[in-house]
């Protein structure tokens, strides 16, 4: 039903090539609209806006909340049941070439006995969308202090090209000590080691993106987020 696309094809339009590749088991689908299972992403995608109406009708019977990712079209929405909460103006970037960086820490690839740890850092430093099922996106690392996880970065959308980087998180008692580096740098090194590309996407003027440009990351294209709700 639906064609492979190169790799350049795949980055327009991220989420929905997520979920007809590697996450394709993650995939809801409503007349053509593309969804992540709530309970791991909250995101959809489509190519036609004139089917995100009802399909947005259909996905909201199972979660209060999701967003819809476009580089350039605006969804349609039935204005009598949802309403758009926010559109985040975000941007993608793509790893050119990775220098070198000194790894000074013990970075851990954390398995599901940290699943709830990995939530509650996530929800202390950027509360709001990220779920617990989301771990099962793609490999998460972690760097540990004391005992206490502390830094993480992980995977999420990804195909049979490309790995997305996401849930850059650090506690704000470990910030400034190029933890967030170290481990950007080791999650990107095991995606170039799968011959696949690193990305990642923020919103524009994100405070990080200088770091992700030193780690040899380029701005690529507008990636939009509209986050709709119920009303």
């Amino acid at each position: 039903m639906y064609t492979m696309a190169n790799l350049e094809e795949q980055l327009k339009n991220p989420v929905w090539y997520s979920l007809i590749e590697t996450h394709k088991k993650f995939a809801v689908e409503f007349d053509g609209v593309l969804f992540y299972e709530q309970e791991v992403c909250t995101f959809g995608a489509f190519f036609n806006e004139e089917k995100t109406t009802k399909a947005s009708n259909d996905y909201l019977e199972t979660t209060d909340s999701f967003f819809f990712v476009s580089e350039n079209k605006t969804p349609l929405v039935d204005d009598a049941n949802v309403f758009l909460e926010k559109k985040i103006d975000g941007c993608q970037m793509v790893l050119n070439e990775l220098p070198d960086v000194a790894i000074t820490e013990e970075i851990v690839l954390l398995g599901d006995e940290y699943i709830d740890e990995i939530y509650k850092l996530v929800w202390l430093v950027m509360p709001g969308y990220y779920r617990r099922k989301t771990f099962e996106m793609g490999n998460y690392y972690g760097i540990f202090k004391e005992g206490k996880l502390v830094s993480i970065t992980g995977q999420r959308m990804q195909t049979n090209l490309f790995i997305e980087v996401s849930a850059v998180v650090t506690h704000p008692d470990y910030t400034r000590r190029g933890l967030a580096k170290q481990l950007i740098a080791h999650c990107t090194k095991e995606i170039i080691k799968e011959k696949k590309t690193p990305i990642l996407h923020t919103n524009k003027g994100n405070a990080a993106i200088p770091l992700y440009e030193k780690l040899g990351y380029e701005l690529t294209r507008d990636m939009n987020w509209w986050l709709y709700r119920c009303k």
